[in-house]
Order: C-alpha cells, then sequence, then structure tokens
C-alpha cells in the first residue's frame, strides 16, 4: 500500500513539475511573439534624387512598408504620380487648391487632423464632392510609436467615425503625424483596416517662415519628379498654392499622369 502511495505521489509531483514547465514556455512563447514586431521609432528619410530616377527609400523602410502592403512610391516602370496634401490646420489656401486640382482633372489625397475635419466641414465636403480621398492624420498629430496601442485606436479610429458620421465617407488611408513610425504601429494600423501612407517627395513646404520661395518650390518639385512618385506638400504653404498650376501642366508635359492612391501600381 505504501509503495502505491508513493508511486502516485511520484506521479503527482511529475505531472506538477511538467505541467509548470508547459505554462512558462507558453507564457514565454506569447512573450517573445509580442516582441517580435518592433516598436523601434522610424523618422522616415529618403536619400532623393535630382535626375528623375527614384529615390532610394532605405532598406529598413523598404521591408517595412512592403511586408504590410504600405505605399510610398509606385512602380518604378509607370509614369504615374500621386498627390497627397498634409492637412493639419487651414491657412487659406485649400480653397485655391481644390480649384487647381479641378481645372487640371487631378485627384488628390488630402490628410486630416480632427482639427481640420471640426474646423472646416465646407472644404472637407468640397473635396469629396471633387473626388478627392480623405485620408487619417489622426486627431492630435501625435507620434504613434510613443502611444499605447489603445491610445493609437483612439487616435485613429475617433476621427473614423467623426469622419464616417459628418460625411458618410470611410477612410482606409493614414499617414503617420511627423513622418515617424514604427513596424509595430504599420501592423496595428492594418489591423484597423488602415494602409499606412509614406512619401518619396517632400520638402520643407511646411514652414510658413519659409516661404516666399517660388523659383525654389517650383524647382524641387519638378527636379525630383519621377516614376511611381508619391509627392507630400501640406496645404498651408503659399508658395504650392502659387505654384501648383504651373507644376502640375509641367509634370504632365513631361509624360507623368496624375493618379488617385486608390489606382496605385505597386
Amino acid at each position: 500500500m505504501k509503495s502505491k502511495i508513493k508511486y502516485f505521489l511520484g506521479f503527482a509531483i511529475i505531472m506538477v513539475f511538467t505541467c509548470s514547465l508547459i505554462l512558462i514556455d507558453k507564457d514565454t512563447t506569447i512573450s517573445t511573439s509580442s516582441q517580435e514586431i518592433s516598436n523601434k521609432k522610424i523618422e522616415w528619410g529618403i536619400k532623393r534624387n535630382d535626375n528623375h530616377e527614384q529615390p532610394d527609400l532605405g532598406s529598413v523602410n523598404k521591408r517595412i512598408l512592403d511586408e504590410y502592403k504600405g505605399i510610398a512610391m509606385g512602380n518604378k516602370e509607370s509614369k504615374k504620380v500621386y498627390l497627397t496634401f498634409d492637412e493639419g490646420y487651414e491657412a487659406g489656401y485649400t480653397p485655391k487648391i481644390l480649384e487647381v486640382l479641378k481645372q487640371n482633372d487631378v485627384k488628390a489625397t488630402f490628410f486630416l487632423t480632427a482639427h481640420y475635419v471640426n474646423t472646416q466641414p465646407e472644404l472637407v465636403e468640397k473635396m469629396l464632392q471633387d473626388g478627392h480621398c480623405i485620408g487619417n492624420h489622426t486627431v492630435n498629430h501625435k507620434s504613434m510609436p510613443s502611444l499605447s496601442t489603445e491610445q493609437i485606436k483612439k487616435e485613429v479610429m475617433d476621427l473614423h467615425t467623426a469622419v464616417y458620421e459628418k460625411f458618410h465617407y470611410e477612410m482606409k488611408y493614414i499617414r503617420p503625424p511627423k513622418g515617424e513610425y514604427s513596424e509595430q504601429t504599420v501592423a496595428y494600423c492594418n489591423s484597423l483596416g488602415y494602409t499606412t501612407v509614406m512619401w518619396s517627395f517632400a520638402y520643407d513646404d511646411w514652414d510658413e517662415n519659409k516661404q516666399g520661395r517660388e523659383d525654389y518650390a517650383k524647382k524641387k518639385i519638378l527636379d525630383n519628379i519621377h516614376n511611381g512618385a508619391v509627392l507630400l506638400l501640406h496645404g498651408n504653404s503659399k508658395d504650392n498654392t502659387n505654384v501648383l498650376d504651373s507644376c502640375i501642366k509641367e509634370i504632365k508635359a513631361m509624360g507623368y499622369e496624375f493618379s488617385s492612391l486608390d489606382e496605385f501600381e505597386r
């Protein structure tokens, strides 16, 4: 009898120990899995060419965008270009921008913050009526890698809901505020139904203290146009507004075609 008791006690101890190992292994796997996707902040940067060749996006940028079906630059063999604007606030230039786009039959994507949506509903409505895309630039324009997933969800989906309720429009493109992102934030935005959109051309047009350089602005844009270009311009730039019409006309004359992100060619 005693031998049987010892046997069962020994068996029980072994089972408890084995189950403990299984639980430890399971927890370790979960922990390791959650750390596989890095939340290290990346500041979007590219190496531009001024000879109409596609710029170097960088190996890390390219790997992450490719893996999660993000957008930064289109097909190398296609002369399509994609025009996007970031709009954190209205500086008085968007009506003229919309007029120029309409006159030239160009469709763009406007990435908006909650402030813009709440203060400029008539302009947002005009964008949609003219056939442009509206993109999510988050509620408060905070750097995504500094936020928890719950905070990111609130920043993205609160604006998503507001736009849907106000305009019956469902956004699907997102541009990370400040151009700061991580692999984890791109993956998480995917889970929210969003495609991350970066760019293959931008310049310091957002700085209102650096306006009055129309020749500089035009030269920057035209010298750096390339196949598959995703152009980032800021709507608060007076220079952009003043050179937009001539830039569009010259880009078309160079054989490029403006296309919507909905028709993006990889």
